[in-house]
């Protein structure tokens, strides 16, 4: 490939971008980061709900998000020392930074990721799918308003507040802990601040790490807000008495994928994408073993799928840009100009004086605004009551948007004094709100109703506090005595019960400590005009635990006691009124209860994980709740009955016009990384936004909130306009759908249409404008919220639309301008450019499908909307008469009739067809050249013995009869490449031959160009109504043939990839949405389950195959009664809700014959209004229709709904024969259900067999949300530094590797800001980086990160939070924490049991991970309970003779051992042993440690017998000789760990190690000319690792398949 090009440009860049920086003292701080946008963090209105929503202002903890690898500068040995220069930095920014627009591709599409998978071991783990939940800090905070000079957004910033460590661990030269900045910063002033020589790089200095002892994790540094400048690892604060300095050998390029980013997971990575990593280049570690680290990959490197269902790296960047014929980014799109970042000062100290409390120093920086301090000083603990009070520097107030450093006078020792400032309504509302949130700080109960992007996490029950401070007092933790290890009885192997409590166990926090009985809005409100004259703002109704009622007025001084009761207005003050100016302080005097419970509140908020109250970016809805009291809070009531559009409500009549903002953001400037910074942070931001709106709205109006815009219309067919965005449901309004299905391609046509928006905003083409566009399914109905195009509501839309199609394809109009927009979105999407006739028989030329319409906004700005066929059509759901559908389809069952005629092929496919064409292109032209060369044939002849290739057939014949080439085909392909390039090129140089050759490989792969290898689609082709010119027949014709080809080519290759991936473990889902992600990710939509199912049932690995038959089944089941429950649910009113629902699950779940569904009584439901309200009800059943349901029905209905929608026969008639039929467990399926439907229920044990009274009643369930789909943007520079770290760990380079991760972690934390599944993504990896190089502690405190942020952002039984809690127990081992690593095992095991069961791969690993701590524990008996299940689910899904089964043998043995069981333990090891010598040969390594451990335990078994003996013979009196009964050592429990897990050291020599190097580069170069043209073979993989094996450790080789 091109890539030592490209790497040798990211070498020269790098050169000229790091050169490192020395700190000489602690007080410096890397000032890598750039400055703000000059801005306003807070506009004098803005919304006080703004201001002080959260009682915690946003965070960005961790110094991982600092980008500073705090431990690991020990390591960084390379570092070229270089003083203090402050040099400019240039960036080549076409070079490296942006792939241009072709090779990028599209970057985003979540779903769409078959990546490029680098991932180590763990990552590979889980399935890579990225619920993109994130968003910016201030998730609440912000408000927003257009101007027009620019978007300026105002948005509050907040942040944590760092406090100072204790004196006691922070060294005596220890400077107060910086504190970061409001993430929240989403200013953006379009003006020169962004790129001048101003854009100021800066990073606060932190002081104590998250993990010192004795600072309060409120105390973390917050991050940095701001943007940091590409390709540069921000250089780590430094701890006092440590000198750091780094620079960085970046000598790769950014990996460049052109499909979505997969930031993790093992359904992406195939197994030959991960290459074996190899060590890392000699870190001599000063004080680190000297032991040479290598990360091994989970799987066997076997085959990489010849048809593209996994990643090839191999092919990505460049081939793009090839492949559509274009080679270089259109310059415009990326700027030649060059980025120059300069570098600005540190910071300095100041020092603040607050009334009442001893001064105290604050670390800030030049770059910062006032209002920051003021965030800062609102969430301190002993500040926190204060939010009415500006800040003076020697009499002066400073201005609140000031920066710093343009004041004069202030510097380093600075004294800062808050001063008290009058109220006004305004501030007096901000702060009782303020207060309000400190006393529900700690109340979950936000969550649980699933509001304000709250979401649960239960790791810190589980730790018993945070990690990081415990991990130096538990130091102890080694002596046995002090562990419990008893698991609790339902997690045992073999247990039966699945109890649901546990799922959410009691916080021992929540229990709030009351400080307030009640405190309301007092009705005397407002103030009369006589009292407003005195200064009376509002009053205040307050009853205090001791049960003192009191009135409290708000006045511009502040709040004192009034004489007014509940009945008797008396705005005198009392005697005394405790005139005080804030609300705290008045308290603390009337209520001792008050005052000490609130600061022991305030003591526990601040020690709480900053992750565990940030909020997240997206809602995540709980489908368990406990039982809640509804507690009395003004705030609440006020916030729901005050119409709270977005928070705005202090801003009279102003709300957020959200398609100006969505727009203004997408045309921010992205000529080099910070600017794209600004702007992925700002779309995201909006988005994120918008989406929350949205969902409120879309519930509005299902709930009948909303007044529709046709109220004249029946219901079915109203729209809505609410907070300027506008709904619709998803019926067939005015027979639109009729040709198409009616009502149900309504309901499917916008989540197609918001496909076609995510694809289009991915491509992200300057001048091309998308709708924001969300889709809410909502009790039954589904609600599109779309923003609203400027001026269209005013014009009919025959006017408006200038081109596409209206009525399907019947009056089609086309303009200029779009089609040159289109032109650029077709070569990424593969769209081909077509001429159709309109009605007047006319050409006309579209670059879309018809039904695309292009509409000029009266903003001028181009708009694409109803995008809902951008890809081809699924001819298998599309019967056409008269078209014959290749063999494999037909073989299928195909083409099928569907319910609805716009089932198209997701992008994924479509990727994956034409990667996959692309490989033969390249055989094909390759093997002609070889035969030119060798003049053994004209190159003509070699098409035809091959048969054309025309439908999916020959493809695979022909992979095949290549394969013995490889070495000398490498030249050929070479020789393509070069002729390809030469070609498209339009060089006259080529002789006709080879031209030849290029043709007929273009003809043979459907190519649509001659000269190169371009495959576009035509999305019109069998559209209903749609006609063709004849001109282009021939054209149609061979496009017909492309749609039929990638049929087929989804059922001979994709279905059968995947069965094979999870055959091979590569893929390993765990419940419905894991296997749906790994479906999607293949590009195989979730109609085809039944097909897949069918496929694995016939699978030769049938059992192997077992939990995917399992999942799929449930998954199937519980779809089909999804379908079901739609429509069941639309005939129900409001007040039946919780009774239908409770009647539906009874029937579904429930053993009880005949549940009886309760009607809402009849005192409550009046005849007379009934009649007139028919209309209002949006179903056309009887309202009470469903209250007949009965199981028998229900579960006929699921039947026919599989077998109708999904092709595939259930054998069940009840929920207790599906259960026994297919081994399911009903709690598997009631979660499946309630998180597919959007339903809470209850948390507590349900009893589902009670064949004598129903399982669910109304009181169980206890809500129900929306199920949102939306877009979600990306970070793509972030993501490339993600991959390019991926690809480093990957060779071996695991120090480069960790310094790219943690930069895209900074990244990644500026655009979407501290909470977010990508970032997620990226701790993992870090932690597994530490652990690798050795350092535990930092390890333990990136994981735990990553837990806290898989729990809050993916869900707390999510399958990734699964196997997060199981690293973060190998990391709590290693750091000896031994009951926490218990702990968190066995939640990890209960949450699998309630997820899937106990018969899962996964289980097998977990199972050995807690018999190998109990071992170590001493627990002999408990530790083979585990261990011996273990090695029965080993040997079921890996077969009996597989490597991982001899592993288990050994590890069973060793317990044995340990018992003196000798008998036992030689049984199992010669089980292992026999594995291992038939596996890998009598001189294997692994084979002579077994029989060496063999001779151990028959020596010892002979010594037990001979004392046996000699007690028999000689009695009491025997000489016994003393047997060694040894405990294993934790090191070899940790080894042992290391090696289930995948992780291996190995000793190597200098010499191993040039070997290696020399290996690697070796294997690397071969790999990259064979890559581009073809993927290796098992039986060449096998030569590979042959010819490795001299110069390799021979532990290697062996354990990459063994280490699971």
């Amino acid at each position: 490939m091109g890539n030592s090009l490209f790497a040798n440009c990211c070498r020269h860049v790098t050169d000229l971008i790091f050169q490192t920086r020395s700190f000489n003292s602690p007080d410096e701080r890397s000032p890598l980061l750039p400055k703000p946008p000059t801005s306003c963090a807070v506009c004098p209105e803005m919304p006080e709900a703004a201001r002080c929503a959260g009682p915690y202002p946003d965070i960005i903890p961790s110094e991982a998000v600092t980008g500073s690898l705090q431990k690991c500068t020990e390591y960084i040995q390379d570092l070229s020392e270089a003083k203090d220069e402050e040099g400019m930095v240039t960036v080549c920014g076409k070079s490296c930074l942006r792939p241009g627009v072709g090779a990028a591709g599209l970057f985003e599409q979540a779903e769409a990721s078959h990546a490029v998978a680098v991932l180590p071991a763990d990552l590979g783990d889980r399935p890579a799918g990225l619920v993109d939940h994130a968003q910016l800090l201030e998730a609440c905070q912000s408000c927003v308003k257009l101007e027009d000079s620019g978007l300026a957004h105002r948005s509050c910033r907040r942040e944590e507040h760092v406090a100072a460590a204790d004196a006691g661990d922070a060294t005596p030269g220890a400077r107060p802990a910086g504190r970061g900045h409001g993430e929240g910063q989403a200013a953006l002033h379009l003006d020169t601040a962004l790129v001048g020589p101003d854009s100021m790089l800066k990073h606060r200095g932190t002081a104590p790490s998250l993990g010192s002892p004795g600072t309060p994790p409120s105390a973390l540094p917050a991050s940095t807000g701001k943007i940091l400048p590409a390709q540069r690892t921000v250089a780590p604060p430094v701890s006092p008495g440590e000198v750091s300095s780094k620079a960085r050998d970046a000598s790769t390029g950014f990996v460049v994928t052109d499909s979505a980013a997969c930031p993790g997971g093992r359904s992406s990575c195939d197994p030959d994408s991960q290459a074996q990593a190899l060590p890392s280049k000699q870190h001599q570690q000063k004080k680190r073993r000297k032991k040479k680290k290598l990360t091994l990959l989970e799987h066997p490197s076997g085959v990489a799928l010849m048809n593209g269902s996994g990643p090839h790296e191999s092919l990505k960047g460049e081939k793009d840009a090839r492949q559509n014929g274009h080679e270089e980014a259109d310059p415009g799109e990326d700027g030649n100009d060059q980025e120059v970042i300069v570098i600005q000062d540190t910071g300095f100290t100041v020092k603040i004086c607050a009334p009442g409390i001893e001064p105290f120093s604050l670390q800030v920086s030049p770059q910062e605004m006032v209002q920051e301090i003021h965030q800062v000083l609102m969430d301190r603990e002993d500040t926190c009551h204060r939010t009415c009070f500006s800040l003076q520097l020697d009499g002066n107030v400073l201005d609140n948007f000031a920066e710093l450093k343009t004041i004069e006078g202030l510097q380093e020792g600075s004294l800062l004094k808050v001063v008290e400032e009058p109220y006004t309504v305004r501030e007096a509302r901000i702060h009782v709100r303020h207060i309000r949130d400190l006393l529900k700080s700690l109340d979950p109960s936000d969550a649980f109703n699933g509001v304000d992007c709250n979401s649960l996490s239960f790791l810190s029950v589980f730790t018993e506090g945070d990690l990081g401070d415990s991990g130096k007092r538990k130091k102890k933790g080694t002596e046995m005595e002090q562990i419990d290890c008893t698991p609790p009885e339902h997690i045992l192997p073999g247990s039966k019960e699945r109890p649901l409590c546990a799922l959410q166990p009691q916080n021992r926090d929540w229990k709030p400590l009351q400080c307030l009985k009640v405190l309301t809005m007092s009705g005397w409100n407002p103030p009369p005009g006589n009292r407003k004259m005195h200064g009376d703002l509002m009053y205040l109704y307050v009853i205090t635990v001791e049960d003192r009622h009191v009135s409290i007025t708000a006045s511009t001084r502040g709040f004192y006691l009034n004489q007014s009761t509940a009945y008797n207005f008396n705005p005198k003050p009392a005697n005394p009124s405790f005139l005080s100016h804030s609300l705290v302080e008045l308290l603390n005097q009337i209520s001792p209860t008050f005052k000490k419970n609130f600061s022991a509140l305030q003591k526990k908020r601040v020690q709480r994980h900053p992750f565990e109250r940030i909020a997240t970016p997206f809602q995540v809805y709980s489908w368990t709740a406990p039982q809640a009291e509804h507690a009395m809070d003004c705030v609440r009531a006020e916030d729901a009955y005050t119409s709270r559009l977005g928070y705005e409500e202090h801003i009279p009549g102003q709300t957020r016009d959200w398609n100006e903002e969505l727009q203004t953001t997408r045309e921010l400037p992205r000529k080099n990384l910070p600017e794209r910074l600004l702007r992925e942070r700002a779309i995201f931001k909006v988005h994120s936004d918008f989406t929350a709106a949205a969902t409120r709205g879309a519930m509005a109006v299902i709930d009948g909130n909303v007044m529709a815009i046709n109220p004249s219309e029946e219901t079915k067919m109203q729209m809505f306009i609410w907070n300027n965005i506008f709904f619709s449901l998803g019926f067939d309004v005015r027979d639109h759908y009729k040709d198409f299905g009616g009502d149900v391609a309504a309901y499917v046509a916008p989540t197609n249409d918001l496909n076609g928006v995510r694809t289009y905003n991915a491509v992200d083409v300057e001048g091309l404008y998308t709708l924001g566009t969300v889709v809410v399914d909502y009790r039954g109905y589904r609600v599109t919220a779309q923003s609203i195009i400027p001026g269209i509501l005013e014009r009919e839309q025959e006017q408006s639309v200038i081109y596409g199609s209206i009525d399907f394809g019947k009056t089609v109009v086309s303009h200029p301008k779009y089609l040159e927009l289109l032109e650029k979105t077709s070569r990424p999407l593969k769209i081909q450019k077509h001429k159709v006739l309109n009605d007047k028989n006319e050409e006309v030329e579209l670059c879309s499908s018809v039904e695309c319409k292009g509409i000029i906004g009266n903003d001028g700005r181009h708009y694409i909307l109803d995008l809902l066929r951008t890809f081809p059509p699924d001819l298998n759901f599309l019967p056409v008469e008269g078209e014959e559908m290749p063999e494999e389809c037909k073989k299928m069952g195909f083409p099928k009739q569907h319910r609805h005629k716009l089932c198209c092929l997701r992008q994924e496919l479509v990727d994956a067809f034409v990667e996959h064409r692309y490989l033969l292109f390249m055989k094909l032209a390759a093997l002609q050249l070889m035969q030119q060369k060798a003049n053994k044939q004209e190159s003509s002849g070699a098409l035809e013995n091959g048969a054309s290739p025309e439908n999916g057939t020959a493809d695979s014949e022909k992979s095949e009869s290549e394969d013995g080439k490889i070495d000398d085909n490498v030249t050929g392909l070479d020789q393509v490449k070069e002729l390809a390039e030469t070609i498209a090129s339009d060089d006259g140089t080529v002789d006709p031959k080879s031209r030849e050759v290029i043709r007929n490989a273009c003809k043979a792969v459907g190519s649509i160009s001659d000269t190169s290898f371009d495959i576009r689609f035509n999305p019109d082709i069998f559209s209903p109504g749609v006609r063709f010119p004849e001109s282009s027949k021939e054209e149609v014709q061979d496009q017909k043939q492309l749609l039929k080809d990638a049929a087929a080519f989804l059922l001979s290759c994709q279905i059968p990839g995947l069965v094979k991936d999870c055959l091979d473990h590569t893929v390993l889902p765990m419940d419905g949405a894991t296997l749906a992600e790994a479906m999607h990710q293949r590009g195989i939509n979730m109609r085809y389950l039944g097909k897949v199912i069918n496929f694995i049932t016939k699978a030769p690995g049938r059992a192997q195959l077992d939990h995917i038959f399992k999942i799929g089944i449930s998954e199937l089941i519980t779809r089909s009664a999804k379908h079901i429950f739609k429509t069941y649910l639309q005939g129900v009113e409001l007040s039946g809700l919780s009774a239908a629902i409770s009647h539906f699950l009874n029937c579904f779940l429930s053993s009880f014959p005949n549940p009886i569904a309760h009607l809402p009584a009849d005192e409550l439901v009046s005849k007379k209004k009934n009649k007139k309200r028919k209309n209002r009800n949006l179903g056309n059943a009887d309202n009470t229709a469903w209250a007949s349901m009965t199981p028998q029905e229900l579960w006929k209905n699921i039947c026919s709904e599989a077998k109708n929608y999904f092709d595939f026969s259930l054998e069940c008639e009840n929920a207790d024969q599906a259960a026994e039929v297919y081994n399911l467990q009903k709690i598997t399926l009631l979660r499946e259900i309630s998180v597919k439907t959007g339903v809470q229920i209850l948390l507590k044990e349900y009893n589902f067999d009670n064949r004598h009274k129903p399982t669910f009643t109304e009181e169980d369930i206890l809500n129900i949300f929306p199920v949102v789909k939306h877009v979600n943007p990306k970070a793509s520079d972030a993501f490339h530094f993600f991959q390019s770290g991926q690809a480093k760990v990957q060779q071996g380079f695991l120090k480069e590797g960790c310094e790219l991760i943690n930069e895209a972690l900074n990244l990644f934390n500026n655009v979407y800001g501290a909470m977010h599944v990508e970032i997620c993504a990226c701790l993992r990896l870090l932690a597994r980086l530490n652990y690798i190089m050795g350092d535990y502690s930092e390890a333990l405190s990136n994981q735990q990160k990553a837990v806290l942020m898989s729990e809050r952002v993916l869900g707390i039984e999510h399958p990734n939070t699964i196997q997060e809690y199981m690293h973060l127990a190998l990391y709590c081992f290693a750091n000896s924490q031994l009951s926490t690593a218990l702990n968190l095992l066995y939640r990890a095991r209960y949450l699998m049991l309630l997820v899937f069961g106990e018969d899962h791969p996964e289980m097998a690993l977990l199972d050995n991970n807690i018999g190998l701590v109990l071992h170590g524990v001493m627990e002999y008996d408990l530790s083979l309970r585990f261990l011996e299940n273990a090695l029965a689910i080993s040997s079921k899904y890996h077969g009996s003779k597989s490597l991982k089964v001899a592993l288990s043998h050994h590890l069973v043995a060793r317990v044995y051992e340990s018992k003196a069981e000798f008998r036992s333990a030689l049984q199992h090891e010669k089980e292992g042993y026999t594995i291992y010598k038939n596996q890998l040969g009598e001189h294997h390594e692994k084979t002579k440690e077994s029989s060496e451990y063999l001779k151990y335990l028959t020596q010892q078994a002979v010594a037990l017998q001979r004392t046996m003996n000699e007690i028999y013979k000689n009695g009491s009196n025997a000489n016994i000789m003393p047997l060694k009964f040894t405990a294993p050592s934790m090191a070899s429990v940790l080894e042992q760990l290391n090696i289930i897990n995948g992780i291996l050291f190995i000793p190597l020599s200098q010499k191993d190690l040039e070997n290696l190097k020399a290996e690697v580069q070796r294997r690397q170069q071969l790999q990259e000319s064979i890559k581009s043209g073809k993927q290796l073979e098992p039986e060449d993989k096998a030569v590979e690792e042959k010819e490795a094996e001299p110069s390799m450790p021979s532990a290697e080789i062996p354990l990459t398949q063994s280490s699971a």
